[in-house]
């Protein structure tokens, strides 16, 4: 993270950290609205989506009018050559997810990331053609438009469309380019538009896309078999072959997304509707809540070295269960049931020491037998009718494999790194697997994604998410705790500073100055390893609807920039 972008978010922080509704302090306030709100990490998807609203559209449309805005005016994350998971929840109190992740290509291999001695070999599922997972973001969004939706492509994608033709770009994207600008380099479809040789981006500058506008015009033309079929598959499989890699015309063709039950809990007179696996994030996050709620949170106080200990006591639980037992269902199962529950959840508090650190060598996963994502984007939208949607979008790290399809206009991803390339290995975000999450053809790699619902008395109450690898799941549980044990709204709750811990490495790690030093020693003093993270922690984008006025309060997260747009 840069210096300057640095600073801003530290003068975020600096008065939140220690008491967060301090006398005569004035918190942020979220953005209200009286019909609905869109809040996602760019300004131009956010309009997309209310314009979608205005015109009479539901939940689900703006949400698809957003995802294929974000592709156009957010390349880092944003997306249609990457995946993601959407969670509805609809206004008879109904709720399902619809499951786009990419897959394996077909002629992937379970040993494909290993070298000749059997070593990992980091480079080759990180970067490059031969990182990249079959796309699932276009079939999953006209999945949804085509079942829950009720605008047809031509209204949803319109703005998209407009944005190709040339949009302002904003000064997180002017940076990203700039920053990035040696590795797009590499590559021909990636240099041609979003690499400068005489001056740096800035903001302000107009981005134009005409490769782009092609595509998105085929996607409304012929839906998805103008993505997976004819010259847009085509280009894909033209670039696999220009570097080495996998995707084939067949993986492309056979690709589908699947409509799956979601996760459910309950916290503290909340109901949690989460994603189920090939993510994890649903179950780490009603896991994570079960175990804290034996505990007064509120009591013990926002910050103070006693609610984060307990929080990252019931995070090393929560993660090595993650590498242990999650992966695709489809190919491995997970006892989801026994994860999710409460037993299971007393059973492993007894491991949870609440004066001092139990050093992460020390935890397993727990004994249940079996019976056989830095660069991503949430947004999340809410109507006039009760119909809310959170999604969850990636490419993996920031602009994915760093690729463009040549001709086609959009970036591939990297997600192939989301697999673990051998039991034991670090992942780029440091997290351990096994063989639930090995490499498989079709297989859908393990995500750490966490679009999330809370629906309080039988109406939805908020709807979050965020992007950040492996500390999605922990940025999503700290909102939510946030306002419902600490009383903040959801615009103080997405902006209080952040802490993580993973199992492994075994570091408790919080924000760039933002954790005051008497609790940084009297965590050391029980025994933590404390370490400051250089940058900041997820990027959470969330709604909260007052259950008395029906208000919706929108916030966008201070460490990018965003928008909350309510009408």
């Amino acid at each position: 993270m840069k210096s300057t972008a640095r600073i801003a978010v530290t003068l975020a922080f600096l008065a939140l950290w220690a008491s967060p509704n301090a006398p005569g302090q004035i918190p942020r306030q979220p953005v209200a609205g009286t019909h609905g709100m869109v809040v996602s990490a760019e300004r131009h998807a956010s309009q997309a989506g209310v314009e979608i609203l205005n015109d009479g559209g539901n939940a689900v449309d703006a949400a698809v009018a957003v995802g294929f805005a974000l592709a156009v005016t957010y390349p880092q994350a944003g997306n249609i050559g990457g995946g993601g998971f959407m969670v509805i929840r609809f206004s008879d109190g109904k709720s399902t997810t619809l499951d786009y992740r990419e897959k394996a290509p077909a002629g992937a291999t379970r040993n494909m990331y290993l070298d000749e001695s059997g070593n990992a070999v980091a480079a080759r599922s990180r970067e490059g053609y031969f990182s990249v997972g079959v796309p699932g973001s276009v079939a999953g969004m006209l999945l949804a438009l085509e079942r829950y939706g009720t605008m047809k492509r031509e209204a949803v994608i319109a703005a998209a469309l407009r944005y190709t033709r040339g949009f302002a770009i904003n000064r997180v994207l002017a940076r990203d380019l700039n920053g990035e600008a040696k590795r797009l380099a590499q590559y021909p479809g990636t240099k041609k538009l979003f690499v400068r040789s005489d001056r740096p981006f800035v903001e302000g500058d107009t981005l134009v896309q005409p490769d782009l506008e092609k595509t998105l015009g085929r996607i409304v033309e012929r839906g998805t078999a103008g993505f997976y079929e004819g010259p847009t598959a085509d280009a894909i499989v033209a670039e696999m072959a220009r570097g080495g890699g996998l995707i084939t015309k067949r993986d492309l063709e056979s690709y589908g997304a699947v409509e799956r039950p979601p996760m459910k809990g309950r916290y503290r007179g909340y109901d949690i509707i989460s994603m189920g696996p090939p993510s994890s994030g649903g179950i780490m996050l009603i896991q994570l809540l079960n175990l804290l709620e034996r505990y007064d949170l509120a009591g013990s106080g926002f910050g103070s070295s006693r609610t984060i200990s307990l929080m990252a006591e019931a995070m090393k639980l929560a993660y090595a269960d993650r590498a242990e037992f999650m992966g695709d269902a489809d190919f491995s199962p997970v006892p989801t049931e026994r994860l999710v529950s409460k037993e299971y959840a007393d059973i492993r508090a007894r491991l949870i020491d609440t004066l001092a650190a139990t050093p992460s060598s020390k935890i397993s996963h727990g004994a249940i037998p079996r019976e056989e994502g830095t660069h991503t984007t949430h947004y999340s939208v809410a109507d006039r009718w009760g119909n809310v949607v959170s999604v969850t979008t990636t490419i993996n790290s920031d602009f994915g494999a760093g690729i463009v399809v040549d001709g086609a206009g959009f970036f591939l991803n990297n997600e192939m790194d989301d697999f673990s390339a051998k039991p034991g290995v670090l992942n780029q975000f440091g997290l351990l697997g096994t063989d639930a999450n090995a490499v498989q053809p079709n297989k859908r790699m393990l995500s750490s994604m966490t679009p999330t619902i809370l629906v309080k008395d039988g109406k939805p109450f908020m709807i979050i998410g965020s992007p950040g690898g492996a500390t999605i799941m922990t940025t999503v549980l700290q909102v939510v705790v946030n306002v419902i044990d600490h009383g903040m709204n959801i615009q103080e709750a997405i902006d209080a500073p952040r802490i993580h811990h993973q199992w492994y490495p075994d570091q408790l790690m919080y924000e760039h100055q933002s954790l005051p030093q008497d609790v940084v020693d009297n965590l050391r003093k029980k025994g933590y390893d404390v370490v400051e993270r250089p940058g900041y922690q997820g990027l959470a984008q969330g709604i909260v609807i007052d259950p008395r006025s029906g208000i919706f309060y929108g916030a966008t997260d201070p460490r990018g920039s965003g928008a909350a747009i309510g009408y």
